[in-house]
């Protein structure tokens, strides 16, 4: 089990769990981070922040701090 903020560009990973219970973990829930779902790292920000993810057929962009709440297990990289 990792991190969202842990996934390198190009790598997918099944959400498993959103850390906490404040307003920030339900909204990140409600913008579709739910237990189950796929999610792709496409893209880093030059400067390392915003991650920009390929979920649910839209394009989410997350601060690293928001992205370490997301508990994932990441998809094997096929080389």
């Amino acid at each position: 089990m990792v991190r969202l903020s842990q996934l390198q560009v190009g790598q997918a990973a099944e959400v498993l769990d959103v850390l906490g219970e404040d307003a920030l973990a339900c909204r990140l829930m409600e913008m579709g981070l739910t237990p189950g779902v796929r999610v792709e790292l496409i893209g880093i920000s030059p400067w390392g922040d915003p991650l920009e993810f390929q979920i649910r057929g839209y394009r989410l962009s997350l601060r690293r701090q928001e992205a370490e709440r997301v508990c994932v297990r990441a998809a094997c990289s096929v080389s």
